[in-house]
């Protein structure tokens, strides 16, 4: 299929639009069409997608990608499916009229039309590791800051758990399930000869009748027998299953979850080792990994938002999706690679998880000032923000008092710690001898200090200045997006399972989110969200 840009509708005489009466035109012009028509719809980048399509001119021409693209937004902006989008296209003038094919003589979405178009998104980036649809959005989002007045001077970053569409099970249930998909497979090719006795695993009411109707008194009888078909299946497809889906999650799953010990295969313990999140939660999203974060278990991935504010509003103008065990340390990171160097200085403010001595000095490479609302890490004494330490940073060179130690060394072992030691009696005269926690010897006064302490303790100080204390409390309003994300755009329901189509799925979600706020923006006159705190700061 080639690609073909889709240029701006021209009205016919038998423009769908035309035939209004004059009290439906104007509903028309009031509603939300009128706004995605006119800003949103020309917004979308359509060359970025080019790469999805044949350069052969004689192929048959693709369904405009912008139509595909705001399609995909309107679906999550109003939480229908593919077939209402389609149907509403046809009947419904708003659709048509946001999305500029009022003039078309029949309307260019098919029932198949999305799904192909998610799918091509799909393989590209399974194949270039390019997600075009982030870029797309980010894209938007950056465009509707500007139609909203919202700069980038100050943005807000936070992260969100997104629940992965499997159920929860145990080990014993995920290994039955492994050799489940795969005695299934094989006996659909064909291979019943090396199913013998494992019949049972492809009727669909075994699983019940296994775990749920089964006495619970025979769980190890249960477990014992499910390894020992483990075994049996491994011993007979050999290597000539290699490159197939169910058996390669079979192997995964028997890797992470057994161990064969004396020849006898068993689950493995913590003492066996190997055992962490990353592990397979269930072969349905082999993708999904686990995470324990304050109290509460996940299964799935986590999203990061960078959202820009200003006194007119808020617009997320980037975003992440990746395996739940990604860092918020390293969302940032990536963030600030991505985004390259600011023109001028942009002020980020985040939760101390965040926060950190290597990304601190990112952040200034980047042109970006961040702002944690809380340090991570142990609690180090405010006195140690005034020690001057060398510029390599591993000995004293002078106490807050202003003398210079009797001798100062670094730790071997790497762990960046600094001795040093002191007169005693500089110490014991000094009013700060309890602010510092010097230890008192028979000659000298010692004390233990690290570059990294001393970075802790120069960011608490900051962050109590009552500047400081005023740009924390912006973020506050971060914590929205993700109830948000969960109660109007069902972020923890996504009808997909994988990484990459979770992640598109989510990209579509926060372009939504961000199509409402540009929608809500228009309608109320651009003043419905002024901030305070941001009119303070400025």
């Amino acid at each position: 299929m080639a690609f073909r840009t889709n240029t701006s509708q021209q009205l016919s005489f038998n423009d769908n639009a035309s035939g209004l009466t004059a009290r439906e035109q104007k509903a028309l012009e009031n509603s939300w069409a009128k706004i995605f028509a006119e800003d949103i719809f020309p917004a979308i980048d359509e060359e970025r997608f080019r790469v999805l399509y044949s350069t052969r001119s004689q192929s048959k021409f693709n369904t405009p990608v912008n139509i595909c693209v705001g399609a995909l937004i309107i679906k999550e902006l109003f939480q229908v499916s593919d077939d209402d989008i389609v149907e509403s296209l046809m009947l419904d003038v708003r659709y048509q009229y946001a999305l500029h094919t009022t003039s078309y003589e029949e309307q260019p979405l098919s029932d198949k039309s999305l799904s192909r178009f998610r799918k091509r998104c799909y393989d590209y980036e399974a194949a270039h590791n390019i997600d075009l649809l982030h870029d797309c959005v980010a894209d938007l989002g950056q465009k509707i800051a500007k139609m909203m007045k919202v700069s980038p001077r100050i943005r807000r970053m936070d992260s969100m758990m997104v629940e992965a569409n499997i159920k929860k099970l145990s080990r014993t249930e995920l290994l039955y399930t492994c050799i489940s998909k795969l005695v299934t497979y094989l006996h659909k090719e064909g291979h019943d000869t090396i199913l013998t006795g494992m019949e049972h695993y492809y009727d669909p009411n075994d699983f019940n009748r296994t775990f749920y109707y089964s006495d619970s008194s025979k769980t190890d009888d249960c477990l014992k027998a499910i390894l020992e078909d483990a075994d049996k299946l491994l011993a007979s497809c050999g290597q000539e299953f290699d490159d197939v889906t169910e058996y390669q999650l079979f192997v995964r799953c028997l890797f992470e979850q057994t161990i064969v010990e004396d020849a006898v295969r068993r689950l493995k313990s913590k003492g066996d080792g190997g055992m962490d999140s990353s592990m397979m939660q269930n072969p349905s999203d082999p993708d999904a990994t686990f995470r324990n974060k304050v109290g509460k278990e996940y299964r799935g991935y986590t999203a990061n938002v960078d959202e820009s504010v200003d006194k007119n509003g808020s617009v997320i103008t980037d975003y992440q999706f990746e395996q739940n065990t990604y860092s918020d340390s390293q969302f940032l990171k990536d963030s600030l690679e991505r985004n390259g160097v600011y023109d001028k200085e942009s002020t980020l403010v985040t939760d101390g998880a965040y926060f950190g001595e290597e990304n601190q000095k990112l952040a200034k490479q980047s042109n970006v000032k961040l702002v944690p609302t809380a340090i991570t890490g142990k609690e180090v004494p405010d006195i140690y923000a005034d020690f001057k330490l060398n510029g390599a940073g591993n000995r004293v060179l002078e106490c807050p008092a202003g003398y210079a130690p009797k001798s100062s060394s670094c730790s071997t072992n790497g762990n960046g710690h600094i001795y040093a030691s002191f007169e005693k009696e500089q110490c014991l005269n000094c009013p700060h001898k309890d602010e510092c926690r010097v230890k008192v010897h028979a000659r000298v006064c010692s004390i233990t200090i690290s570059a990294k302490g001393q970075f802790r303790a120069k960011a608490r100080r900051e962050m109590k200045t009552e500047e400081y204390k005023q740009l924390a409390r912006i973020r506050n309003g971060v914590e929205t997006i993700s109830s948000i994300l969960r109660r109007l755009y069902h972020a923890d329901r996504i009808p997909v399972r994988g990484c990459i189509p979770s992640r598109f799925f989510f990209g579509c979600k926060i372009a939504a989110l961000n199509v409402r706020k540009l929608i809500t923006f228009r309608n109320e006159g651009g003043h419905y969200t002024q901030n305070q705190l941001l009119t303070a700061c400025e």
